[in-house]
């Protein structure tokens, strides 16, 4: 990857898959390449309990990493998540929020309810350490949105990850006290649509990730996404917006830290 000459904005990668397999080995690599596009910090994000030793070890290791507990909505294991159990590791002062956690419908079938008590459990544990949540959602907006309502999502609050929905879901979501966070996938030409929910969003409410090593931007669509390459997602919603780079920057980092509340006290 080249890397950017201009002045460096001072970003943060609010989503990103650091302990996956392509970036074994790889890590220093990946932070002079967060240093040299003004990636300040990252998000680790957990997918299941197996893994989760791997992403705490990470934001042991860097002081500008952070991560989270969860199980994502789609992993294979179908076993019932303990709320408890959540809880008892978030406690760590490194975990920053409970997730990712959700509902994906595009991925699995059949009978869900499996992933709505497992979607449910994340929410009571969040609600009962005080910590955000991370939501991912896939053709399942309408039945994610009521369980945030039931279960009193907006009492932590948190963010719709790599979000793909109408405007109207972001409302929604937003009216319950989450941020929405953007990925390449705003860069994409066919993605008429979302960018121009990347216009409306509020300012306030916004975030960037990459999803890494998934969805990298354009220019570098089908490769290895990494974060520093979050860079590229801020450059195309500033440039929906009508607003400077630095600026965006400015203001999805003050959001990071004002939702992660457990990061800005350690950053």
């Amino acid at each position: 990857m080249s890397e950017k000459t201009s002045p460096a904005p001072e970003l943060v990668d609010s989503h990103c898959h650091l302990d996956f397999p392509e970036f074994d080995g790889k890590m220093d690599a990946v932070r002079k390449e967060m240093r040299a596009n003004g990636v300040t910090h990252a998000l680790c994000i957990s997918v299941n309990f197996g893994g989760f030793p791997k992403v705490l070890a990470l934001a042991e290791a860097y002081d500008n990493f952070f991560a989270t507990v969860g199980v994502h909505p789609d992993h294979e294991d179908r076993t019932e998540v303990d709320p408890a159990r959540l809880v008892e590791l978030a406690r760590h002062p490194r975990i920053i929020a409970i997730g990712e956690t959700g509902l994906d419908y595009y991925r699995s079938s059949g009978d869900l309810a499996w992933q709505r008590e497992r979607f449910r459990a994340h929410i009571r544990a969040a609600r009962e350490c005080g910590k955000p949540l991370v939501i991912h959602t896939r053709q399942a907006a309408e039945d994610t949105l009521a369980i945030m309502r039931e279960e009193g999502a907006a009492e932590v609050g948190g963010v719709m990850h790599c979000f793909t929905e109408s405007q109207a879901v972001a409302d929604a979501a937003i009216a319950l006290g989450f941020h929405i966070s953007f990925s390449g996938i705003v860069t994409f030409k066919n993605a008429a649509a979302l960018k121009d929910v990347a216009r409306a969003i509020p300012l306030e409410r916004l975030l960037v990730e990459t999803d890494s090593p998934y969805l990298a931007p354009v220019p570098h669509r089908g490769k290895t996404n990494q974060p520093a390459l979050v860079r590229y997602v801020a450059e195309e919603v500033a440039r929906l917006r009508g607003i400077r780079l630095d600026e965006l920057a400015s203001a999805t980092t003050r959001n990071f830290f004002s939702l992660f509340k457990e990061a800005g006290r350690r950053a």
